[in-house]
C-alpha cells in the first residue's frame, strides 16, 4: 500500500527534477569535455583534502593525518559516458545494502525511497546545504544522471515499520555518498530556482530505503526498462511515434489514438506479444494496427 501510495509522487517529483536538469537552454557551444576536466581536478582535490568521520557520520576537512577520501578504500571510481562525453564519478559507500526478502539492486529506471542532504563541492563551508528529503520517492529516470549511476550499485532495505500509522522504518538499508562533476549534474544552466549555479559539482549523503521493481512509469503495461527499443540501455531516447515524449512516457507508444494498455487483444497486460497482422511489430508500436 505505502508504495503504490507514492508512485504517482515520484513520477512528479522525477518530471520536476529531470527538467531542472535538462540542458536545453544551455549556452550554444558549450565545451563540456573541457569542463569535465576541470570538475575532475576540483573532484579529486576535494577528494584528497577532505575524510569522512564515521563518528559524526561527515565529511571532515582533514587535520591531524586523517586517511582522505582519495585514499580511502570505501571511494568508488566510476566512469560513466555521458551525452558523448566522459565523465568520472565517485561514490562512497558506507553500506551498500542487504535486504530481507532481497530485491536486488534498483535499474536506472526504478523507483526509490530515499532520504538525502546536497551540499556542494568547495575547500570550506561544509556546513551548506542547499537540499534535504526525507522519506522521498523518485524515479530514477528523472533524476540527474550522477544519482542514476550510483543507485544502481545499492539496495534497499528491510521494512520493519509497525503498521497502521508507524513511521516508516528501514533496517540493513544502502548508504553512501555522491561526488558529481556538474555535467552528472546541472551542467552549464544551473537551477531554474538559482540555488546551484552553473558548472557546480556537488556530493549527497543518501539512504536508500527502498525500491520498486519493474516500475512502469506511464502505466501502459510495459515496464520502463523494457521500453529501450533499441537496445542501448537508455529507453530516453526511444520515441516511436516522434511526439517528443519517450515511450516509457508516453500512454500510446505508436500514436494511432490507441492506448498501449488497450493493444493488448489476449488480455495477458503485456502488450509486446499481441501482434495482429503478424508483421513481427507489436500492436502496441504499429499504427497499421489498431
Amino acid at each position: 500500500m505505502i508504495k503504490f501510495k507514492h508512485i504517482l509522487c515520484a513520477a512528479i517529483i522525477g518530471i520536476v527534477l529531470y527538467a531542472c536538469g535538462s540542458d536545453s537552454n544551455s549556452v550554444a557551444n558549450f565545451d563540456h569535455a573541457a569542463q569535465a576536466v576541470k570538475d575532475n581536478d576540483s573532484l579529486v582535490k576535494f577528494l584528497k583534502n577532505h575524510y569522512y568521520d564515521a563518528s559524526k557520520d561527515s565529511v571532515k576537512v582533514i587535520a591531524n593525518g586523517e586517511t582522505s577520501l582519495y585514499d580511502d578504500g570505501k571511494l568508488v571510481t566510476k566512469d560513466v559516458t555521458y551525452e558523448e562525453v566522459d565523465y568520472k564519478l565517485y561514490y562512497y559507500v558506507n553500506n551498500v545494502g542487504d535486504p530481507k526478502p532481497v530485491k536486488g539492486n534498483p535499474t536506472k529506471m526504478d523507483s526509490v525511497l530515499v532520504s538525502y542532504g546536497g551540499k556542494f563541492v568547495t575547500n570550506s563551508n561544509l556546513g551548506n546545504t542547499f537540499e534535504n528529503g526525507t522519506n522521498v520517492w523518485f524515479t530514477l529516470s528523472g533524476v540527474i544522471p550522477g544519482w542514476r549511476e550510483t543507485f544502481i550499485h545499492f539496495k534497499g532495505g528491510e521494512n520493519i515499520t509497525v503498521l497502521p500509522g508507524g513511521a516508516l522504518t528501514f533496517q540493513g538499508f544502502g548508504k553512501g555518498i555522491i561526488f558529481i562533476p556538474s555535467g552528472l549534474a546541472y551542467r552549464n544552466r544551473g537551477t531554474n530556482d538559482f540555488r546551484i549555479g552553473p558548472n557546480q559539482s556537488l556530493f549527497f549523503y543518501f539512504e536508500l530505503y527502498d525500491i520498486i521493481e519493474d516500475t512502469d512509469e506511464d502505466r501502459d503495461w510495459v515496464i520502463s526498462l523494457h521500453e529501450d527499443l533499441d537496445g542501448d540501455g537508455d529507453p530516453q531516447n526511444d520515441d516511436t511515434d516522434g511526439d517528443g515524449t519517450p515511450n516509457y512516457r508516453d500512454t500510446d507508444d505508436d500514436g494511432d489514438g490507441k492506448l498501449t494498455k488497450d493493444e493488448d487483444a489476449n488480455g495477458d497486460k503485456d502488450p509486446r506479444n499481441d501482434d495482429a497482422d503478424k508483421d513481427g511489430i507489436p500492436d502496441y508500436l504499429d499504427r497499421d494496427t489498431r
